[in-house]
């Protein structure tokens, strides 16, 4: 755990997000996961008034290209998004009955507690080139990886916004008019 770590926040910049499953495993496979990440995160969104202007959801991370929430602070809604997925995704795969009660150490879920890597990787974007250039990065993700051959055909990103016009499960909070989101004056 890095001692100084330090965030920029209150500049009015957009953020580049990156988030790794515990140890890169595809926690997100079932495509059901997916699905349930991107209910929460715009729940999270509305809750904390942020505006998301990219996203990517693959196997084993996700990548977020967003503002600084209104209320709180950027930390605080990452802590919230990771904790309610961690918190649902065990929740409904956990078989019922009492027998797992007593048990001390569930042999063969042993990492269950854990969904994420520690912390988040955050990279402010205050240009508009390196705004685009990580937007791209986002879309471009899947097909890097060999997960399809051209971004509209993965479903769980916010590349059918931009290409499209096409709404999605996540809110996008980026005028398609403007060439930049909005960002404070000082």
């Amino acid at each position: 755990m890095q001692a100084h770590l330090k965030r920029y926040y209150g500049y009015g910049h957009s953020h580049f997000i990156t988030c790794s499953c515990y140890r890169r495993q595809p926690l997100f496979t079932p495509h059901a996961r997916k699905d349930l990440f991107l209910v929460i995160l715009e729940q999270v969104r509305r809750r904390y008034e942020g505006s998301i202007f990219g996203y990517v959801v693959m196997p084993e991370h996700i990548h977020l290209l967003l503002s600084e929430p209104k209320r709180k602070d950027l930390s605080t809604f990452m802590q919230v998004l990771k904790q309610r997925v961690t918190n649902r995704v065990y929740r409904r795969s956990r078989p019922s009955g009492t027998d797992r009660q007593t048990e001390l150490w569930p042999s063969s879920r042993c990492s269950e507690k854990h969904f994420w890597q520690p912390r988040f990787h955050d990279f402010n974007v205050f240009t508009h080139y390196k705004f685009i250039q990580k937007l791209r990065y986002i879309h471009r993700n899947p097909v890097a990886r060999g997960l399809v051959e051209s971004p509209e055909q993965w479903r769980w990103s916010s590349y059918r916004f931009y290409a499209y016009g096409e709404k999605g499960p996540v809110t996008i909070g980026y005028d398609l008019s403007q060439s930049m989101p909005k960002k404070k004056t000082d």
